[in-house]
């Protein structure tokens, strides 16, 4: 059995404010008060983990031992076929210092050149950390395809190039509802409100 999430405040343990208010919308309905790491002042641990649920544990054990309260953590990023996988867990840092999501975008273009593969998933861990030490784990995917040139100007990160599966549109080109909707986030948030949210 899961543990239950009562609730009171819980820590997104993030900095990225596109994370963070999708976060808040999906636990605002289960009487949860979400506080970003940012506004309380935790330091970002180093991401040193081999694959998405690791970097989430690291991230929602910190925040919740720092906190004393709940956390949450995310770590999600776009899997390229052709690229093996890549950019994964560094799908943040192929973005560099400037956090420059159109430069990154470029590259994978680039890389992608002549190959006629173009497939790609969109992949997310959450894990929920107590400050006992108590965690869960929960994961999400979408499948979709990559597009050229960038289309949209919603979401965040990678969304402009990633056209989900029974779709016409990017991710970028989605009102947030529509994304939230579907989303590898939204996937694995579904799992978590199971097991942890629900009476």
């Amino acid at each position: 059995m899961a543990r239950k999430l009562t609730g009171g405040p819980l820590v997104v343990a993030s900095h990225n404010m596109g994370k963070i208010r999708e976060i808040n919308a999906l636990i605002v309905p289960f009487g949860l008060e979400a506080r970003s790491a940012g506004d309380l002042g935790l330091p970002e641990p180093e991401e040193t983990g081999a694959t998405f649920v690791e970097n989430a544990l690291i991230k929602a054990r910190a925040a919740a031992e720092a906190s004393g309260l709940p956390a949450l953590a995310d770590d999600s990023g776009l899997a390229v076929s052709a690229l093996e996988g890549a950019p994964g867990v560094f799908s943040a840092r192929w973005a560099g210092p400037e956090k420059d999501f159109t430069r990154a975008m470029e590259k994978i273009n680039t890389l992608l050149t002549g190959s006629a593969d173009r497939s790609a998933c969109f992949a997310c861990a959450l894990a929920l950390a107590w400050p006992d030490g108590h965690v869960e784990t929960f994961e999400g995917r979408v499948d979709g395809m990559l597009v050229w040139p960038i289309r949209g100007k919603h979401g965040f990160g990678y969304d402009p190039i990633f056209q989900p599966e029974g779709h016409s549109i990017t991710f970028g080109e989605m009102a947030s509802e529509a994304k939230q909707a579907i989303s590898h986030r939204a996937r694995a948030f579904a799992k978590m409100v199971d097991a942890c949210l629900k009476p």
